[in-house]
């Protein structure tokens, strides 16, 4: 045989091996949760989902050995705690948002001027730093400009008790977010 044609018969012979190893049906039906009738209630199934790695296993699970349905809120499509990203914009919704990065936990709002309060401007910066919800996880820094005629927008400084008051209200959020879903969950 020629080393061309030998090669093609390789080539065939791992395309059906390779082929014939990925013949397991594949499920059409997705299980979503379902409502009772006349009920607020939301019932959670309790399969387990399957994944390449076995049935109810992930790859975070292979590697860190832990279940994400057990951990407190991290969530599997994002890199900080879910409750604290959540509870940010919802208490944020009214200013603009610049970027939001959900792996890496930044949320940097734009400039949003009160249309009471002509000449002010706020702008945050917002740091979740955890997977946890805890209360060291969030940082937030405000940041305000005033209006000056001659000069333009000048930086003015502001008490770092307006942040801690906005920590503290994403974190109320964040806790009352949670304390639902536990109240869904366990009925």
């Amino acid at each position: 045989m020629r080393p061309f044609s030998r090669f093609l018969s390789a080539l065939i012979i791992l395309t059906a091996v390779t082929l014939g190893g990925c013949s397991t049906p594949i499920k059409k039906e997705a299980s979503y949760p379902t409502r009772p009738t006349g009920t607020d209630k939301i019932l959670y199934s309790d399969q387990k989902r399957e994944t390449i790695w076995g049935e109810g296993e992930s790859l975070s699970s292979k590697l860190f050995g832990k279940d994400e349905a057990t951990s407190d809120g991290g969530g599997g499509g994002i890199g900080v705690n879910s409750f604290l990203w959540r509870a940010t914009l919802d208490t944020i919704s009214f200013l603009p948002i610049a970027s939001a990065d959900p792996f890496g936990g930044v949320i940097l709002t734009d400039w949003y001027e009160n249309p009471d309060v002509q000449g002010e401007r706020f702008k945050l910066n917002i740091y979740i730093l955890d997977r946890q919800l805890r209360a060291d996880g969030l940082r937030v820094t405000v940041f305000k400009q005033k209006l000056n005629e001659k000069s333009g927008w000048r930086n003015v400084k502001i008490s770092k008790d307006v942040g801690f008051d906005i920590e503290n209200a994403i974190l109320t959020r964040a806790r009352n977010l949670r304390i639902t879903q536990a109240g869904v969950r366990g009925n």
